[in-house]
């Protein structure tokens, strides 16, 4: 190379590198983001989450009010602080030309725009943090199966079921009846056999999916589940499986927990892979849900209870961990009881660390085997740097036979199908006592209190495993007869006025 030209190049190297500083120079900016820079170039928009600075304060809803009354309440607060907080930065990804979407439940924005946009906002004071919003490759591998004999016969009643003892629930007159179980997952095949029935949206003749499914997939989906789909569907198997756990049955296929409950549904993972996108979108959607063309939000309609079998790791931009747990947490002071799978990177202590799992206010649920053992796959606590306790409980999530996307039935094992178990269990709790409808803390209690410890020796945190709660099982596998036996007293003292 010509001297000269060598000396021109290295100057414009250096006027260059001083215009655009190196990604990790710019403290609010995501070191995962730069990532995405290389791979794309830095003149092509990218993916992100800006996290404003601020946030609604729970501290000051009346949490005597009506459920429903509260929710309201709450969610004119949220819209009303996120609107007067993005409202200058709205401005400025408008006159930047950057593609957005608001969301209001945890005052976050999704945008996409070029990394010298992201940058300047940044720069922001009203700005905490520009996270990554990576989608990513397969993040729920069809579960594993424990080792020994495998039945895809069926059951009168799955053994999950029979273990948790909702038969004895339903033999007192309670089955989920007026109770609305939500499932944010890979979808649902709606008009399965065993769910059909079940269905918020189906009236016995016509199905209506306004304010009872809403998909935040807007790119990428197969055939017979594409993106923006307005009709419930499942692209992975994991959704209607979830489902199925908590409220199927038909005929034989006593699969659910909670039969007479109805569900709706969000899909939130594109064949099993989602983002903080697409996650707060569907969070956002349960706590109001609105017609199909996303208008028209009403609280009254959403969930008592939604199931989460689904965990967003670093890898899809969960970095740092906490860009859901305002989300979780609005869900939660709204009333909902949110039930989150452990994970699957299980036997070893520690190896509960995915979002939403480590969050105190999600209700995180490990797995157990039909002779009562830990699975070995579960994900053991302590969550790093928590001063609580997760997993809260342990339920059956080895071998569970559910629902199939394909109109059959299967097994499949994980945590994601123990947490369904407990779902359908709260579902009953409310079903019983009415009362409980918006109380979230109050049910979470009752299953811990009411959990059967189960036999363990390994030690975790330094808890003995006779001590519990601990980072193992929680305080126990859940039984939600005896659940249902504490909540008959703890009313009957109520009445008494004790």
């Amino acid at each position: 190379m010509h001297a000269r030209n060598l000396v021109v190049r290295t100057l414009a190297l250096a006027l260059a590198c001083a215009v655009a500083p190196a990604w990790a120079a710019w403290p609010k900016l995501d070191p995962a983001l730069d990532q995405a820079v290389a791979a794309r170039g830095r003149a092509v928009p990218v993916g992100a989450m800006i996290e404003m600075n601020h946030r609604a304060d729970a501290l000051l809803l009346d949490r005597g009010a009506d459920p429903v009354v509260r929710r309201r309440a709450w969610i004119t607060m949220l819209t009303a602080h996120a609107k007067h907080s993005q409202a200058d930065l709205v401005d400025q990804l408008k006159a930047e030309g950057a593609q957005f979407q608001s969301f209001w439940i945890n005052n976050t924005l999704w945008v996409r725009a070029r990394p010298d946009v992201l940058r300047r906002v940044s720069q922001r004071s009203d700005v905490n943090y520009v996270y990554a919003n990576t989608p990513l490759v397969e993040r729920l591998p069809q579960p594993e199966r424990d080792a020994g004999p495998v039945t895809e016969a069926v059951l009168a009643i799955e053994w999950g079921v029979n273990k948790i003892r909702a038969p004895q629930v339903w033999a007192a007159g309670f089955r989920g009846a007026g109770v609305v179980v939500a499932g944010q997952d890979t979808g649902v095949r709606w008009d399965h056999a065993a769910l059909k029935a079940k269905y918020r949206g189906w009236n016995g003749t016509t199905a209506n999916h306004n304010y009872n499914w809403h998909d935040s997939v807007h790119s990428g989906g197969i055939a017979s589940c594409p993106a923006n789909s307005t009709v419930p569907c499942d692209d992975h198997n994991h959704g209607t499986h979830t489902v199925g756990t908590i409220v199927g049955a038909a005929g034989s296929n006593q699969i659910g927990v909670a039969p007479d409950a109805k569900w709706i549904a969000c899909r939130n993972m594109n064949s099993g892979a989602g983002t903080p996108a697409t996650y707060t979108e569907c969070m956002q959607w349960f706590l109001a849900p609105t017609n199909l063309a996303g208008g028209s939000p009403d609280p009254s309609k959403a969930p008592d209870i939604i199931n989460n079998s689904w965990g967003c790791p670093t890898s899809e931009g969960c970095t740092p961990k906490s860009i859901l747990q305002s989300a979780v947490n609005a869900l939660v002071d709204g009333g909902i009881f949110f039930v989150v799978s452990a994970g699957n990177d299980g036997s070893g202590c520690g190896s509960l660390v995915d979002p939403p799992a480590i969050y105190a206010k999600s209700f995180t649920i490990g797995s157990t085997t039909s002779t009562d053992a830990m699975s070995s796959f579960s994900s053991r606590g302590p969550v790093s740097g928590a001063a609580f306790n997760k997993p809260d409980a342990v339920a059956p999530g080895s071998n569970v036979r559910s629902a199939l996307k394909n109109g059959s039935y299967g097994s499949m094992s994980g945590t994601s199908m123990a947490g369904p178990h407990v779902a359908g269990a709260a579902a009953l709790l409310i079903s019983a006592y009415p009362a409980l409808r918006g109380q979230p803390e109050q049910i979470a209690d009752l299953l811990r209190a009411s959990a059967v410890h189960i036999s363990s020796t390994q030690v975790c945190g330094g808890i003995p495993a006779t001590s519990f709660p601990n980072p193992v099982q929680g305080d126990g596998r859940i039984d939600v007869y005896a659940a249902y036996q504490q909540a008959a007293l703890l009313f009957a003292q109520d009445a008494a006025g004790e």
